[in-house]
């Protein structure tokens, strides 16, 4: 990365050397104790005929086989060490006149400490500020932040549904007399099922499957569709309708949204948001129908009315957690798109949005398509009947 020559201007907020390095130590710290549970150790290694090399700094890759962990892998392709090392980067707190880490170079790019994205290197440090982003920003950049902070926004404002009860992982399983295997069963195929296969079918088909989240449906097996009450199809356009606080996987979306905006928000938010992830997730897997003995996860049993009150109790746990975290990166959003793109830009964002917020979701098939210009008249049509319910 070139040096710039900057004549430091009174709007940048100047961040001590010794301050940004203590930060950014505890940082990858808590970052790295948060993952460790989910790194592949070198028995496990060996035992797969894997050759991996310990790095010297502690960070390692995932286990693709945790039930807990891999949906980093699966969802948000987070590979290797160094997708770990990544999610260890400091970032401070956006200024909109800009933040200058002082003492900082190119060797804390290298390193893993800092994020090269956003950054500008300077004699006296490396600076982030938005404003230089501004300069090249594009509409399909602003649409996508826009699209998130939408999101965002919606789910903190909906209405919780508390009677899904986790089922999407049943309905990845289910399997009824005459139909297909169903193709999201490789995902977990390691792990053998706790409970029998006319048991899974049976928790799917008792009310049908309350589920409002657009990327789950489409790992459904394409035999439980007609069970959602929200749609055997979903358009893109719909997630911010159907989002809702109460969602493990809206909660689990909160580490993905804030490794969109990174670096252009506090690290110590990134932190939080990975801590609600593991914690969604782990509910998921645990009212799942798997059986997580080898992994100490004890089970939700939501095929009982116990157990789908536990999962209630937890549900509204996790989303009294959430729901705060959630206000401050939709916040940091708010900053970003305010000091990061003109106005113009903006406005064509609005009225243009990405090709990806047309798509449609089906269960059992290929990721997010491409839709045409009549899918997007669909779309249309399907957002202006939500909204008037």
């Amino acid at each position: 990365m070139a040096v710039h020559s900057l004549a430091i201007c009174s709007s940048l907020l100047a961040i001590r050397e010794p301050q940004w390095r203590t930060q950014s130590a505890a940082h990858a710290d808590r970052m790295r104790s948060l993952l460790s549970p989910g790194f592949i150790d070198e028995a496990e290694t060996r035992r797969r005929g894997i050759h991996a090399a310990t790095p010297l700094d502690g960070w390692r890759a995932l286990d693709p086989e945790h039930p807990v962990y891999n949906f980093l892998l699966e969802y948000y392709a987070l590979k290797g060490a160094k997708s770990m090392r990544r999610l260890g980067r400091w970032s401070p707190a956006l200024s909109h006149g800009g933040v200058l880490l002082e003492g900082a170079g190119q060797t804390e790019f290298e390193n893993g400490c800092l994020s090269p994205r956003g950054a500008t290197l300077v004699p006296e440090g490396v600076v982030y500020d938005a404003r230089e982003f501004k300069r090249t920003a594009t509409r399909e950049q602003c649409a996508a932040f826009l699209w998130y902070r939408d999101v965002l926004a919606a789910t903190s404002e909906a209405t919780p549904i508390l009677h899904c009860y986790g089922l999407h992982e049943w309905a990845m399983q289910y399997w009824p007399e005459g139909s297909a295997p169903p193709p999201s069963a490789i995902y977990q195929s390691h792990l053998p099922l706790r409970v029998s296969r006319e048991q899974i079918n049976a928790a799917v088909e008792r009310s049908g499957v309350s589920c409002t989240h657009v990327d789950a449906l489409r790992y459904f097996a394409p035999s439980a569709a007609l069970l959602n009450k929200h749609g055997a199809h979903l358009v893109r356009a719909q997630q911010p309708l159907l989002e809702q606080p109460a969602c493990v996987h809206a909660s689990m979306d909160l580490l993905k949204m804030a490794l969109k905006l990174h670096p252009w928000l506090p690290s110590e938010l990134v932190g939080d948001c990975l801590e609600i992830a593991i914690a969604a997730r782990t509910l998921d897997v645990s009212a799942s129908p798997y059986d997580l003995t080898r992994y100490d996860l004890a089970p939700v049993c939501i095929e009982t009315e116990t157990g789908r009150l536990e999962f209630r109790r937890r549900q509204l746990e996790l989303m009294a957690r959430a729901q705060p975290v959630r206000a401050r990166l939709l916040l940091a959003y708010d900053a970003f798109l305010d000091a990061g793109f003109p106005a113009e830009v903006v406005e064509a964002a609005l009225a243009t949005p990405n090709a990806v917020h047309v798509a449609t979701a089906t269960p059992g098939g290929p990721a997010w398509r491409w839709s045409d210009l009549d899918a997007r008249a669909h779309t249309s049509h399907i957002t202006n009947e939500l909204g008037s319910e």
